[in-house]
C-alpha cells in the first residue's frame, strides 16, 4: 500500500512537471516578430496622422535663414533681476508716498475728543435696515467688478474702512485716526495712475482699523464676526518692530488651573502669532522646576517660522497645572538662553525679551535682574497677569517697569489680543523715535480676501498665486510726543508673485528650465515645484508649513547646500548640478544637468535664480519673416498661443484688458494698438513659427477630406518654444474619448506660466524622429498620446523647434496589437508541447504594452491601463529589474503630507480615575464654549495667518507635513529583449519581453495560468514616510541653516521714555507688599 502511494506521488509530480514544461513554450522569436510588425504599423500610423515628416521637412527648408543662439545665463539673470528690481522698486516708491502723506496728516491734526465723522465702513456699506434705511457708516458705495482685481466688485475712486468686531467703531481715537487717514485716498489713486500694475494698497492703524484701496464690501464670517485685525498680520508686525528673540515663560502651578490656564494658553498662541521667520523663540513652563515644552529645544532659541510656531502651539495645548510656582529658576534660565545667544552671535542679534505669563509673582526676584539684566537692561521683560485676582499686580508691574517692558492684566479671553499687541508698540519705540522708515518684505502668503482663491488654485500654478507685501511704518512726527515713540500704523501694498515671475519669460527658459525666488532665510518665495496646498478629501487646504518651505526641500539635489548658501548670502554666480527631476505628477523620473544662475534683488531680502537645462534648454533658434506673411498664418483657426504668457502687456491700460494675448499681438502687429508694450523677440519668434508650421493645417485638413481617418485617431497637435500651438480634431466632440484633451481645463498639456506641456517635455528627452508613447488616465477617461520632437539645425548646432503628435483611443491600438500578436491558425503545432497556436487574446497569455517608465499602455484588462506594471504583475517586473531591463530611481518629496494615525500627546494618557474622565470632559466643554463666545480672533481674512488657524486643533488621523521617499523606474534601452522562468511554488511562469523598435515601449508576453502572487508581492510606487529617530528629528528641528539677517536693527534709543510701562513708573516692592503677597499666595495655593 505504501509503495502504491509513492508511485502515485511520483506520477503526480511528473504530470505537474510535464504540464509546466508544456506551458513555458513562448518562443522569443515569435514575440520579436510581433513587436517588429507592430512597430512598423505604429510608426506608419503616428507619422501619417501627425504629419511629423512634413514639419521636419519644412524646418529643413528654412535652415539657411535660421540663426542659432547659445543663451548666456549670466546675462539673462542680470537682465531679469534688473527688471524685478525696477518693478519692486516702483512698489516701494508707492508705499513711501503713502507713509509721507499719513505722517503729514497726523502732524497737522489736533485731537478732537468730540469728533463726529461718518466714514465708509466696509461691513456696513450698501446695506439697509428693516425700514429700508441705510445705517450709520453704511451709505451707498458704488462697486464694479474689475478684472485687475480678479473680478472682485471694487470702488476705484474710494477706499473704505474695516474695523474688527472687538473694536468700538466710534471710539474717539478710532474716529480721529480714520479722519486723518482720509488724506490717503488721493495718494492711493495717484499711485495707481503712476503704476497701474499695483494691486491692493492699505493702511493698518495702531488703533485697529484697516483702510483698503480700492474699496470693497467686507464679508463677515458665518457668525457675523469681523475677525480680521490688521495688527496681527505679518506685514504689520514686521514693519512695526525689528527682529527679536523671545522667551515665553508660563506659570503652570496649581493656582493656574481652569479658565486661567485656558487664557494663558491663548496668550502664548497670540504671542507666537506675532512672530515671523526673522524672529527666534522658545517656550518654558515652570512650577518649582523648569520645563521646556519641547525638550529638544532645551537651552536654545529656534527660528519662529510657521512650522515651529505650530509645533509650539500643539505642545502648549497639552500643558497641565500642578505644583507651586518658583519664578527665579525659570527667569535665570531665560536670561542664560538669551545671553548665550547674544554671545555666540545666534538668534536675531537684535531685540531680546522675556514674556512672563502668570497669576502672580511672589518671590524676591530683584537679585535675578541685578545679576543678569541691570544696569544695561538689554532684555525687556513683559508681564501678563492672568485672572481676576489682583493680589500680585504690584509685583508683576514692578518686573515690567524695571526692565523696560510693559505690564498688562488679562482677565478674560477677549482681553488677550489687545493686551498682547502692546509689546509691539514698546519694541517699536527706538525705531519710531529715530524715524527709521525701514521697508520690509513679507514671506509668501495666500491672498485670502479673494472669494475664489481655492478655485484659482485648481487652475493655475499654486506657488504663483501667492503674494508678498511691501510695508513701511508710519510715525507721529509731533515734537511733544517724540520720546513716547508713537507708532501710527503701517502702510503697504501687495505684489502677486505671478507678476514678478512673468519678468523671466517662460520661452527663454526652455522645456525644463524655470526661475525661482527665495528669502533671506532660505525659504521659497516662488518656485514651480512649491506645492502649498494639499487635498483633504475633496477640499484643497493650505499645508501648515506652506510658506516656510526651505530651498533645500525643493532643490534637494543641492545636498551640501552650496547653491542655497550662495543665494541666501546674496551672492551672484552660477553652478551646475546633475539632478533627478520628475514629470507627470512625479511619476516619470528624468536625469537632467541643470545650470543655475543666481543673484540678489537689491533693496529686498530676496535672491533670484534661473535654471537652464543642458542640451535643448540652452540653445534657441531665430528666423526672420515679414509681419504681413506672419500675420496671415497667425490668424489661422487652428492656431493659438499661450494665454498665460506675456506677448503683450494688457493689464496696464484698462482698454487693453478685454484683449486676449493673441488679439493683442495681432492688433499690435497691425499697428492698431501702438501703445501696447510687447515682447518684440517673442513676437518675431511666434511669427516665424506660424509661417513654418502653416502647411500643417492644410495637411491635416487634406487627410480629413481626401482620406478616411482611421477611427480612434482623434487629435493632431503641435507646439513650439514660442508657445504657439496648432490643433486639429479628426473626430467630433461627441465621438471623441478624450474630450478634455487640449482644452482650457487641461492645464498639464498646455503652455502655462510655470511649465511647458507634458508631451513637449517628454518629447524633449526622447530621440528626435522617434515617437514617445504614453497612457493618460484623466479621471477614468483613458487614452494614448504619441509625440516626437522636431529639430532645426544651422551653423553646426541643433535646437528643438517643437513637438508634434497625435492623441488616440485605446481601442485603436488594441485592435492593431491583438490582430498582430497571434500565431496563424495554420501554425504547425505537431512538435510543440503546450499551448499552440499562441494568441494574446487567449486566456493562456497575458500581454502588455509597457512604456519606458513601467506604466501599462495596453492590457486586455483596461483597468490596468495607466497603472505601474509592478502593481499589475510583481513577479515579472521584479525579474526585469533584476535583469537590468528596468532600473530603479530613488526620488524624494520633502513637501509631502502623511496621515498621522497616532493620538496626539495627552490623548494617549491613561485615565487616572472615573472622576478625572468626567472632569476632563467638563473642562473640554467649558473651555471650548468660552473660546467660541469670547475669542474674536478665530482666523484672519487677510494674508497667511488666515490659513494657519485651521490647524490649531489637531484631529486624529489628520494629515501632517512629512518627508517621503518613492521609487521611479527607467527602461535601459540597451537591453532589447529578455525571457526567463519564474519559479512560483508548484508552477513555473514563463515570460518574454521584446522592445518595440523605434519607440519607448516593450511588449511583455507572460504565461497566464501560473499565479506567483504569493511568492512575489506587487511593487507599488506609493511613497513611504521617512521615519527619523528621535535624536535625528530633534537635530533637524533645531538646526540653524545659513540665513542672512535683516540689515537694520532698532533695539535701543537713549531718548526712549521707558516709564510708560502699563502701570506706575518705578514701582518698588515694599516689604509689606511682598509679605502680604507671600501670605496670600501661600493660602491660595493651600486651598487650591
Amino acid at each position: 500500500m505504501e509503495g502504491t502511494r509513492k508511485v502515485l506521488g511520483i506520477l503526480g509530480f511528473l504530470c505537474l512537471w510535464i504540464t509546466a514544461q508544456a506551458q513555458m513554450k513562448i518562443p522569443p522569436e515569435t514575440v520579436q516578430q510581433w513587436a517588429s510588425v507592430f512597430s512598423v504599423q505604429l510608426r506608419e500610423l503616428t507619422t501619417k496622422y501627425s504629419g511629423s515628416q512634413l514639419l521636419q521637412k519644412k524646418l529643413k527648408d528654412v535652415e539657411s535663414i535660421v540663426k542659432m543662439v547659445d543663451l548666456n545665463g549670466n546675462d539673462l539673470v542680470k537682465d531679469y533681476s534688473d527688471e524685478i528690481e525696477r518693478m519692486l522698486g516702483s512698489k516701494m516708491k508707492s508705499v513711501k508716498r503713502l507713509a509721507e502723506s499719513a505722517e503729514d496728516a497726523d502732524l497737522y491734526h489736533e485731537f478732537n475728543a468730540t469728533l463726529q465723522f461718518d466714514y465708509y465702513n466696509s461691513m456696513l456699506i450698501n446695506s439697509v435696515d428693516e425700514d429700508g434705511n441705510s445705517p450709520d457708516m453704511g451709505s451707498e458705495f458704488p462697486l464694479e467688478e474689475n478684472e485687475h482685481f480678479n473680478n472682485l466688485p471694487v470702488n476705484m475712486l474710494l477706499s473704505d474702512i474695516q474695523v474688527p468686531t472687538n473694536v468700538y467703531n466710534k471710539d474717539p481715537n478710532i474716529l480721529n485716526a480714520i479722519y486723518n487717514s482720509e488724506a490717503l485716498n488721493d495718494v492711493f489713486i495717484s499711485n495707481f495712475l503712476k503704476d497701474p500694475t499695483l494691486t491692493w494698497q492699505f493702511f493698518g492703524s495702531s488703533t485697529g482699523f484697516f483702510r483698503i484701496f480700492p474699496g470693497i464690501k467686507w464679508t463677515p464670517d458665518s457668525n457675523g464676526v469681523a475677525a480680521f485685525d490688521c495688527r496681527n498680520r505679518n506685514w504689520y508686525i514686521q514693519a512695526a518692530t525689528s527682529p527679536k528673540d523671545i522667551i515665553i515663560m508660563v506659570d503652570i502651578s496649581g493656582s493656574m488651573k481652569g479658565l486661567k490656564m485656558t487664557i494663558a494658553k491663548h496668550t502664548i498662541n497670540t504671542i507666537l502669532d506675532t512672530l515671523g521667520e526673522n524672529d527666534f523663540v522658545n517656550v518654558i513652563a515652570y512650577t518649582d522646576y523648569v520645563r521646556y515644552v519641547e525638550p529638544c529645544f532645551k537651552g536654545t532659541l529656534v527660528q519662529a517660522d510657521l512650522d515651529n510656531r505650530e509645533h509650539f502651539k500643539q505642545l502648549v495645548d497639552e500643558l497641565h497645572v500642578k505644583g507651586e510656582a518658583k519664578i527665579n529658576k525659570a527667569m535665570k534660565e531665560s536670561f542664560k538662553i538669551l545671553n548665550e545667544a547674544r554671545m555666540k552671535g545666534q538668534g536675531s542679534m537684535c531685540n531680546q525679551a522675556i514674556m512672563l505669563i502668570t497669576d502672580g509673582a511672589m518671590e524676591d526676584f530683584q537679585a535675578v535682574f541685578e545679576e543678569f539684566n541691570w544696569p544695561e537692561r538689554r532684555v525687556r521683560v513683559f508681564t501678563y497677569l492672568i485672572g481676576r485676582e489682583m493680589t500680585f499686580a504690584q509685583n508683576t508691574k514692578w518686573i515690567a517697569c524695571n526692565n523696560k517692558g510693559y505690564y498688562t492684566h488679562i482677565s478674560t479671553l477677549a482681553d488677550v489680543q489687545e493686551n498682547v499687541m502692546e509689546y509691539l508698540h514698546v519694541l517699536s519705540r527706538p525705531m519710531v523715535i529715530n524715524h527709521d522708515h525701514d521697508i520690509i518684505w513679507t514671506e509668501a502668503y495666500m491672498d485670502s480676501v479673494l472669494p475664489n482663491t481655492m478655485e484659482l488654485f485648481t487652475t493655475k500654478a499654486q506657488s504663483l498665486l501667492m503674494m508678498t507685501s511691501v510695508a513701511m511704518p508710519v510715525f507721529s512726527k509731533k515734537k511733544e510726543t517724540l520720546s513716547h515713540g508713537i507708532l501710527l500704523g503701517v502702510v503697504g501694498t501687495d505684489i502677486p508673485l505671478m507678476e514678478v515671475m512673468k519678468l523671466a519669460p517662460r520661452y527663454m527658459l526652455g522645456p525644463h528650465g524655470y526661475a525661482f525666488l527665495i528669502t533671506n532665510n532660505g525659504y521659497i518665495l516662488a518656485h514651480p515645484d512649491l506645492r502649498p496646498l494639499y487635498k483633504d478629501g475633496k477640499k484643497l487646504k493650505p499645508k501648515p508649513n506652506y510658506n516656510s518651505v526651505d530651498m533645500s526641500e525643493v532643490e534637494w539635489e543641492d545636498t551640501d547646500e552650496t547653491l542655497r548658501t550662495a543665494m541666501v548670502r546674496g551672492e551672484t554666480g552660477s553652478m551646475r548640478l546633475s539632478v533627478r527631476a520628475s514629470v507627470d505628477k512625479a511619476k516619470r523620473p528624468l536625469f537632467l544637468v541643470n545650470d543655475y544662475f543666481y543673484t540678489n534683488i537689491d533693496e529686498t531680502p530676496f535672491s533670484f535664480s534661473m535654471v537652464l537645462t543642458r542640451g535643448y534648454g540652452k540653445l534657441m533658434y531665430f528666423g526672420n519673416v515679414s509681419v504681413e506673411e506672419g500675420l496671415h498664418d497667425l490668424t489661422s483657426p487652428d492656431l493659438s498661443i499661450a494665454t498665460e504668457w506675456t506677448y503683450c502687456v494688457t493689464d496696464i491700460d484698462p482698454s487693453h484688458r478685454k484683449f486676449s494675448q493673441l488679439q493683442a499681438a495681432i492688433r499690435y502687429l497691425l499697428g492698431l494698438e501702438p501703445d501696447l508694450e510687447c515682447d518684440e523677440v517673442l513676437l518675431q519668434h511666434v511669427l516665424f513659427d506660424a509661417v513654418v508650421t502653416a502647411p500643417m493645417e492644410a495637411y491635416w485638413n487634406a487627410l480629413m477630406l481626401n482620406d478616411k481617418v482611421e477611427p480612434g485617431v482623434e487629435t493632431a497637435f503641435l507646439g513650439t518654444r514660442s508657445g504657439l500651438m496648432r490643433v486639429t480634431r479628426y473626430a467630433g466632440v461627441e465621438s471623441r474619448v478624450a474630450k478634455r484633451f487640449l482644452t482650457a481645463a487641461d492645464k498639464d498639456n498646455l503652455f502655462t506660466m510655470d511649465h511647458f506641456p507634458l508631451w513637449y517635455r517628454l518629447a524633449a528627452e526622447n530621440t528626435p524622429g522617434s515617437f514617445y508613447y504614453y497612457p493618460v488616465n484623466d479621471k477614468g477617461v483613458k487614452y494614448v498620446i504619441a509625440v516626437t520632437s522636431a529639430i532645426v539645425s544651422s551653423e553646426g548646432k541643433t535646437a528643438m523647434a517643437g513637438a508634434i503628435g497625435i492623441q488616440m483611443s485605446l481601442e485603436l491600438l488594441e485592435k492593431r496589437l491583438w490582430a498582430i500578436a497571434k500565431q496563424p491558425s495554420n501554425t504547425d503545432c505537431s512538435t510543440i508541447e503546450g499551448v499552440c497556436p499562441l494568441s494574446c487574446e487567449s486566456i493562456d497569455l497575458n500581454c502588455f504594452l509597457v512604456d519606458n517608465n513601467g506604466f501599462v499602455l495596453l492590457s486586455k484588462d483596461r483597468s490596468e491601463v495607466g497603472r505601474f506594471f509592478g502593481e499589475v504583475d510583481g513577479s515579472t517586473m521584479a525579474s526585469l529589474i533584476k535583469m537590468g531591463m528596468f532600473k530603479k530611481v530613488s526620488l524624494f518629496d520633502y513637501q509631502a503630507m502623511c496621515r498621522n494615525s497616532h493620538h496626539h500627546g495627552n490623548s494617549a494618557r491613561p485615565l487616572l480615575s472615573p472622576f478625572y474622565a468626567v472632569a476632563a470632559l467638563l473642562k473640554w466643554i467649558f473651555t471650548n464654549a468660552l473660546m467660541f463666545l469670547l475669542e474674536f480672533n478665530f482666523c484672519g481674512l487677510w494674508h497667511s495667518d488666515y490659513f494657519v488657524d485651521g490647524h490649531k486643533t489637531k484631529k486624529v488621523d489628520a494629515l501632517q507635513p512629512c518627508d517621503t521617499a518613492y521609487p521611479g523606474f527607467m527602461y535601459d534601452s540597451s537591453v532589447r529583449e529578455a525571457n526567463s522562468l519564474i519559479k512560483c511554488g508548484r508552477c513555473q511562469k514563463m515570460f518574454v519581453v521584446q522592445q518595440i523598435p523605434d519607440s519607448n515601449l516593450v511588449l511583455v508576453v507572460a504565461q497566464a495560468d501560473c499565479d506567483c502572487s504569493r511568492q512575489y508581492g506587487a511593487i507599488p510606487l506609493e511613497p513611504k514616510e521617512i521615519k527619523y529617530i528621535a535624536t535625528v528629528k530633534c537635530n533637524r528641528m533645531k538646526s540653524q541653516k545659513v540665513r542672512r539677517r535683516p540689515e537694520s536693527c532698532h533695539s535701543y534709543h537713549p531718548k526712549e521714555n521707558a516709564k510708560e510701562c502699563g502701570g506706575a513708573a518705578s514701582i518698588l516692592p515694599s516689604l509689606c507688599v511682598l509679605s502680604s503677597s507671600l501670605l496670600a499666595s501661600t493660602l491660595l495655593r493651600h486651598w487650591t
